[in-house]
């Protein structure tokens, strides 16, 4: 973690006079004004920045040499200029995972000062280009303290003192980007007739407002600021003035309810029953389990004050609930008879302590289930931990239209204080990760030996003193990450896309081919139709919807309803009407089919059954294709670099599965792919899949680990990860 407290001083050494400004967390400039300008205690003069990060094009042999661009954030920084200055060629943006392994930080995050945590292996290599304009002028300048929900403010003296005071760096020019040739004019088009030339201007203008309101970054360009702006501009998540916190608007929320039905009816079917326990946790009781909690130490909020007055003994928020609830299992639990005691809630929970947020998949707070679950003997809980499993790959593949890979962790990466734990794997092809989609936990008896969990033993002897047996225990969990899967997987470039069962509007109806000429009347029959294709859908099950908005064009609500991933999209027009009949425009495919009006209340039900079978296939196919089984180390990273996840042979020992991670990030370091967007950290262990490869299979006594050697236990799925 980057230390804030150490940099803040050495700053405050270098000039720095006041504290870093807190205010919510921001991911580009825009967002940092705005949260600046509702701040309080700025310089009356200052000026925003921004911290760039280029990789040449080089030799794969050599080490990466990164160059660090510090600019005013007026500034245009040519890659070409910058080349040019530094005799550097083809100058790219470096990708997060440079930012990860060298600077260690994080997009949003970049500043100068990351230099100070670049290890010293890689920071002869880094070279500093510092833009001139920010070297004169009386503005102190705004940086970011290593986190992007802090600024602090320093002067020119400062940075120059700082970067001059970072041991081993060796590369530092200033330069003056005004001074870069400006471009030839671009010869003006030849006049056209005034009526044609407002006519283009009035259509750019559309366009631009258009795609104001739409998806601005490509999923291919940026996957990160492509998923932000899908969550946000879609309507799923809101921004909250709490870091690492967001609002779960309505139409995410329904798709949490939806997991919620079916998830609820299922456990309740295994004859598990709801509770609810409070949020708070004494400290007493929480550092009872210290192998347990130890994984989640850094990550829990504490209550230290109510009013003005200060706790006696602060109080945890609950990070995860074994400590929380097993305790009273001791209380409830006095008989063989009492068993087994099963139980679930659905709650939130705070996990405190890291720097990036992402919306779904990393926030302070989220939404889950936690089941909790005492047996007598170990294979009723064993039985409970994979029925648990297989209803969460049901709800990914059956609501989410999510294909997932069940399987088993390594010792490395199971649950903290678990036996087994076991997992369901997700993938997400445009950036070659997996992702942990929900696990179950059979705890074995770790945790009643640690709370006293015990029944006397059955088996005894009449008469005897009976012998105490400690219960076998499973808990599971699932969140509200499964959203983001699903929005990673299926979304695209117009927006979200959503699978016809959690999609709160399923059918959205819209009258078109209505202008200027078109009469009161027409326009009303073309509403009544709309309104009557509405009533009739829902009567059939079909969450339906008619648009009837007059102050916004056809053009605008397909716009509007296609970022909010609206499955199916209903087009009616007066010529619709005079045919009897709709158009239909499916949301993932585009594809448009004419349908016999008569025929709506069979053929939209079995379009939907249609489009939400085809978007598991679709996904299940390309998960298929790239889930590569590698029997040679050498082929192990290339694989990852084509964003594949690897099946090997593997000894599932620890100290293999970190020498793993890290040649892994070593080898990508050193030989990096061309496309700079690729991730290079390590890979990592998902998973030991249930179901194994058997061409070739695994052969005791003579199959190998490809890493190390050893004997091979099990093929294992590696890969770089979420």
């Amino acid at each position: 973690m980057a230390d804030t407290s150490a940099l803040v001083s050495k700053l405050s050494s270098l000039g720095l006079k006041d504290s870093p400004v807190e205010h919510v967390a921001v991911e580009n400039n825009e967002q940092w004004a705005e949260a600046l300008a509702t701040a309080s205690g700025l310089p009356s003069n200052y000026v925003l920045t921004k911290t760039l990060v280029f990789k040449p094009k080089q030799p794969k042999s050599e080490p990466i040499a990164p160059i660090v661009v510090v600019i005013k954030e007026t500034t245009t920084a040519s890659s070409k200029a910058i080349g040019t200055e530094l005799k550097l060629k083809d100058l790219r943006l470096a990708n997060e995972d440079v930012l990860k392994d060298v600077f260690q930080t994080a997009r949003g995050s970049v500043s100068p000062f990351a230099l100070g945590q670049v290890p010293q292996e890689h920071i002869g290599n880094v070279r500093v280009v510092i833009d001139k304009a920010l070297l004169t002028g009386d503005a102190q300048i705004a940086f970011h303290p290593l986190n992007s929900s802090q600024t602090v403010f320093v002067d020119s003296a400062a940075l120059k003192a700082y970067i001059a005071s970072v041991e081993g760096l060796q590369h530092v020019v200033e330069m003056d980007f005004t001074a870069e040739p400006a471009a030839a004019p671009v010869p003006k088009p030849a006049a056209k007739p005034a009526a044609k030339k407002s006519s283009a201007a009035a259509k750019t203008e559309d366009t631009a407002g258009l795609n104001k309101l739409g998806i601005q970054t490509p999923k291919s360009v940026d996957f990160s600021e492509w998923y932000t702006e899908v969550v946000l501009k879609s309507e799923l998540l809101s921004r909250y003035d709490v870091s690492g916190c967001y609002i779960v608007r309505p139409r995410a929320y329904f798709v949490w309810q939806q997991i919620q039905e079916f998830f609820d009816a299922g456990i309740k079917g295994m004859g598990v029953k709801n509770c609810y326990f409070p949020m708070f946790v004494s400290s007493q009781v929480l550092e009872r389990e210290k192998d347990h909690i130890e994984g989640f130490a850094p990550e829990v909020a504490w209550v230290t004050r109510a009013g003005s007055k200060e706790l006696n003994e602060p109080l945890a928020i609950r990070p995860t609930s074994e400590t929380v609830m097993y305790p009273y299992f001791g209380d409830w639990i006095r008989s063989h008879r009492d068993l087994p005691l099963r139980l679930n809630q659905w709650c939130s929970v705070v996990r405190w302590e890291f720097k990036n947020p992402q919306p779904f998949l990393r926030t302070r707070e989220f939404l889950w289930q936690e089941g909790h679950c005492a047996y007598f003997g170990k294979e009723q809980a064993m039985r409970e931990t994979l029925e648990v499993l297989t209803l969460y790959r049901r709800v990914y593949e059956e609501l989410l239209a999510v294909p997932v890979i069940e399987g088993e962790k390594s010792e490395k990466e199971k649950f903290a204080g678990g036996v087994t734990t076991t997992t369901v794997e997700g993938f997400i092809p445009d950036t070659g990760r997996g992702i942990q989609g929900g696990t179950s936990h059979y705890l074995g008896q770790n945790f009643s030996k640690m709370f006293n969990v015990v029944v006397e033993d059955p088996a005894s002897e009449a008469g005897a003193e009976r012998a105490k047996l400690y219960v076998h225990q499973a808990s599971w969990g699932l969140s509200t990450r499964t959203i983001g899967v699903m929005v990673m997987l299926h979304s695209d470039d117009k927006g979200l896309v959503l699978p016809p069962r959690v999609a709160e509007t399923q059918v959205i109806i819209v009258p078109c081919g209505v202008n200027a000429k078109t009469t009161s009347e027409q326009r009303a029959a073309i509403n009544d139709a709309c309104l009557s294709v509405e009533a009739r859908l829902r009567i059939v099950g079909v969450r339906a919807e008619a648009d009837l908005r007059d102050d916004k064009t056809p053009a605008f609500k397909f716009n509007h309803w296609e970022l909010r991933g609206v499955p199916i999209r209903i087009e009616i027009g007066p010529k619709d009407l005079e045919s009897h009949i709709v158009t239909t425009i499916r949301r993932d495919t585009g594809a448009r089919d004419a349908v016999q009006t008569d025929a709506l209340e069979t053929t939209v039900p079995l379009m939907m059954v249609t489009m939400q079978a085809e978007m598991l296939a679709r996904a299940r196919k390309i998960m298929d294709e790239r889930v590569k089984i590698v029997l040679e180390w050498a082929d192990f990273v290339p694989a990852l670099n084509s964003k594949c996840l690897a099946l090997i042979p593997w000894c599932e020992r620890e100290v293999c599965e970190e020498q793993i991670k890290k040649r892994s990030t070593r080898d990508v370091m050193a030989d990096e792919p061309e496309n700079e967007r690729e991730p290079s950290m390590g890979a990592k262990s998902l998973c030991l899949p249930y179901k194994q490869p058997e061409n070739p299979p695994i052969v005791p006594g003579q199959t190998k680990c490809i890493q190390c050697g050893e004997d091979a236990k099990r093929y294992a799925l590696f890969g770089r990860s979420y």
